[in-house]
């Protein structure tokens, strides 16, 4: 995400910065540590996260760090596992700059047995095959970009439908609606991927689609905006953050544009409603990712988040959790076949069949959920708040 500069906002930031400072970091040397050859008598193993937990885009990291403390707390409860699991973080702003440099801090960290992350596409891509050099077993929660499966990174694994499932689904929706559509993304590698997917998506379903790209440095969105209302489009698609897509927003309203407005998963925040306030309202996201406040699935964990964090779970901590639990239960399978390292621990991730609460959880052959597997749900701005409508191919 980018910007959390409004007071409801900053207070969130306040109750995930202190959440941060309940799990301090392992990843301070290897020396000492668990070696990446030789781990099968240690009694403690760490998974790292990485992803933005400061700066501009750290609300969406805060929310998958504490998931990922979480499902580390309650492993650390349980005597029948025969070790105790650490969990370090790195801080990458989710920058693809700033990635390689928190990549290699978990990668010199000899007991670091997998990593939850990275949260953004474009740092994903810059990072994963560094881990897959170093045997480091991947479970991401959020990184959505339709390509990365495709890239050979040898050691990824993502647990949720990557955009060319939640592109096509979310055009799906909206051709239900509007036969003129107006596709923006903000240039980055996320936007940029999941709004040409929607646009093609659009085009097969025989809608007119005009696309446009509006560089996420922007800060007028008038002109834009005068553009979508000029078009007659019905309904206006933005691939990018939430921030922006907060200033995109407000010039739309300004601007008296009436049609449908939908985003993709990296608009679906508090800071998008913070942001755009009245002028978010309606506004309508699509994201492979679960409500963990209303899913049944997820009550157990909605009430222990709530507890520990002083908050509910937000966009990406459920699978953050799930993600961490992955790994915890692939170094228990591989702690059991008799030998805990970074290659065992990737080889028993590939094996996963994990029900967790967002699914039932197993990796094809290039990492990503078997195709058809996973749900892209529908979520509405109501009044400031997101409410979940569900899945997307039954949402009216």
């Amino acid at each position: 995400m980018r910007t959390r500069p409004l007071a409801k906002v900053a207070a969130l930031g306040v109750v995930g910065a202190l959440a941060l400072t309940g799990c301090g970091s392992s990843n301070n040397s290897s020396k000492g540590g668990l070696s990446s050859g030789g781990g099968g008598n240690a009694t403690s193993y760490t998974i790292a996260f990485e992803g933005p937990l400061s700066g501009d885009n750290a609300q969406l990291g805060i929310n998958e760090y504490n998931g990922a403390q979480l499902a580390i707390a309650e492993a650390n409860k349980d005597s029948s596992l025969g070790f105790k699991v650490k969990l370090s973080k790195s801080d990458d702003q989710g920058d693809p700059a700033k990635a390689p440099a928190a990549a290699a801090s978990i990668i010199q960290d000899d007991t670091v047995m997998g990593v939850v992350g990275p949260s953004f596409s474009g740092a994903t891509k810059a990072v994963a095959a560094k881990f897959g050099a170093a045997g480091i077993s991947i479970v991401n929660p959020s990184a959505s970009a339709g390509d990365i499966q495709t890239l050979g990174f040898k050691t990824w694994h993502r647990i949720f439908p990557n955009d060319n499932a939640e592109g096509p689904a979310g055009a799906d929706w909206i051709a239900k609606h509007a036969k003129k559509v107006f596709v923006i993304n903000d240039l980055s590698a996320y936007g940029a991927g999941v709004s040409a997917s929607v646009a093609s998506q659009l085009k097969k379903d025989g809608d007119t689609v005009i696309t446009q790209g509006v560089d996420a440095k922007t800060t007028d969105y008038g002109p834009i905006s005068q553009q979508v209302v000029n078009s007659g489009a019905k309904a206006v698609w933005y691939g990018g953050y939430d921030a922006q897509a907060a200033l995109f927003a407000k010039a739309l309203a300004a601007a008296g544009f009436k049609g449908i407005r939908i985003s993709g998963n990296g608009v679906k925040s508090s800071v998008f409603t913070t942001g755009a306030g009245a002028a978010g309202h309606g506004w309508y996201f699509t994201c492979g990712c679960q409500d963990a406040t209303v899913a049944p699935s997820a009550k157990s964990f909605t009430a222990a988040y709530t507890a520990m964090f002083n908050t509910p779970p937000s966009t990406y901590s459920p699978e953050a959790y799930d993600a961490t639990n992955i790994l915890i239960q692939a170094i228990k399978a591989a702690k059991a076949a008799g030998s805990v390292t970074r290659s065992t621990v990737n080889d028993q991730v590939n094996k996963t069949d994990y029900t967790g609460i967002t699914g039932q959880i197993s990796f094809g052959t290039d990492g990503d959920l078997p195709p058809g597997k996973g749900t892209v749900n529908l979520f509405i701005d109501q009044g400031g708040n997101i409410k979940s409508l569900g899945d997307i191919t039954q949402a009216k």
